[in-house]
C-alpha cells in the first residue's frame, strides 16, 4: 500500500509496502480519493504538533474516499459508500482505518478534491465565528493570513453572516483573491504599521488569526471595545501575547478555538456545523477555492507550499 510515511522528526518519505491498522468494531476501512494539507501537518511531521502520533505514523488529517469495510458495530455506514472524515492522522495513504464517528457522507455533487479539503477549513471558520465569536450582521470582522486555506473560509462565511470583513495578506495576488472571497476591504500583509492600517478601518468587533505573531499582537490591539479575539493559529511562529490589563479595560475577549478539539466533548457541534456547510454548498453559498491538485509523488511539493505560504486555498493530494 503506498503511504506517505513519518520514521523520524522532519522526515517524509514515501513507500509502497505500508500496512494500514486492524479495522476496530466501530471502524470503516476506506479507500482514500484524496487527502486534504493543513498546517497541523506540518507540525505534526516536525513533532510540534499537541496530537503528534508515536512515530512511524502517516500524516494527512482528512480525507475522501470510499468504505471498503465496517467493523462488526457499524451500523450508520456501509461498503460503497463515499464519505469524508476527520481521521486526524493515515490520510496519505492509498488505505486508511477511521473510526465511523468521524465520517459523514459526502455530497454527491461535491467533487472528490472539494470533499477531501471541506471539512477542516470550513468547519473551523463556521464554528468559530457562529459559536464561539458569536459574530453579527453588521460587525466587522478582521481576517489574518485571508487567503490562506481557512483565511479565505473566513472572509467567504464572515461575509455570509452579514458582517463587514477586512482582509490581510500578502501581495496584490492575494489581496485580489480575498475581494473576490467577499472582502469588503484589504490591507496588505507589509505595510509599514498594521496597528495604524487596522484602526483606519476600525471599530473592529472580530479578530479572526491564524497567523499570529506580530500581525496578531497589533491585530488584538485594534480591537473595539467588547471585541472578540479568535486564537485559530500561529503560522508565523510566534504565539501572540495578551496583556490582561489591556483586556480589562476594553473588555476584550481572547477566545480559544481548536476544531479538532470538540470530537473529545461535543462531536454534535461539529455534525450540526457540518450540516449546515453542506447545505451552503448545495444552495451555491460557499464556494471553495481548490488551489493545487496534486498526485501523491508530490506531497512534498503540496507541504512545501503551505510551509512558505505561496498557495492561496486549499492543497490536496490524489491518491
Amino acid at each position: 500500500m503506498h503511504a506517505v510515511v513519518v520514521k523520524s522528526i522532519g522526515d517524509v518519505e514515501i513507500v509502497d509496502d505500508w500496512q494500514p491498522p486492524q479495522v476496530g468494531s466501530g471502524d470503516v476501512k476506506v479507500k482514500t480519493l484524496a487527502c486534504g494539507l493543513n498546517f497541523a501537518d506540518l507540525l505534526m511531521i516536525k513533532g510540534d504538533y499537541q496530537d503528534t502520533p508515536t512515530m512511524p505514523f502517516v500524516p494527512g488529517m482528512e480525507i475522501c474516499g470510499e468504505i471498503i469495510a465496517t467493523g462488526q458495530d457499524v451500523r450508520a455506514f456501509s461498503t460503497g459508500d463515499r464519505i469524508t472524515a476527520f481521521c486526524q492522522s493515515g490520510g496519505l495513504a492509498s488505505e486508511t482505518v477511521v473510526s465511523a464517528a468521524r465520517c459523514v457522507r459526502a455530497p454527491s455533487a461535491m467533487p472528490d478534491e472539494v470533499a477531501a479539503g471541506f471539512q477542516i477549513t470550513y468547519g473551523t471558520s463556521h464554528l468559530a465565528l457562529d459559536r464561539r465569536a458569536r459574530l453579527r450582521p453588521g460587525e466587522t470582522l478582521l481576517v489574518l493570513g485571508a487567503a490562506g486555506g481557512v483565511g479565505l473560509t473566513a472572509v467567504e462565511i464572515g461575509k455570509g453572516m452579514g458582517a463587514r470583513v477586512i482582509a490581510v495578506a500578502r501581495g496584490a495576488k492575494k489581496l485580489e483573491i480575498a475581494t473576490q472571497a467577499g472582502a469588503d476591504e484589504v490591507i496588505d500583509a507589509t505595510s509599514d504599521n498594521l496597528l495604524t492600517a487596522f484602526k483606519s478601518l476600525g471599530p473592529i468587533d472580530v479578530v479572526y488569526d491564524a497567523v499570529g505573531g506580530e500581525m496578531g499582537q497589533a491585530a488584538l490591539r485594534a480591537l473595539a471595545p467588547e471585541g472578540r479575539y479568535l486564537a485559530i493559529g500561529f503560522a508565523s511562529g510566534t504565539v501572540p501575547e495578551a496583556k490582561l490589563n489591556h483586556l480589562l479595560v476594553k473588555n476584550i475577549d481572547v477566545i480559544g478555538f481548536y476544531w479538532g478539539g470538540y470530537l473529545r466533548f461535543n462531536a454534535d457541534a461539529l455534525k450540526t456545523s457540518m450540516s449546515t456547510l453542506f447545505e451552503w454548498y448545495k444552495s451555491g453559498k460557499i464556494s471553495p477555492k481548490i488551489n493545487h491538485v496534486l498526485p501523491l509523488s508530490q506531497v512534498k511539493e503540496g507541504l512545501e507550499l503551505l510551509r512558505t505560504r505561496t498557495s492561496t486555498g486549499k492543497v490536496v493530494i490524489t491518491l
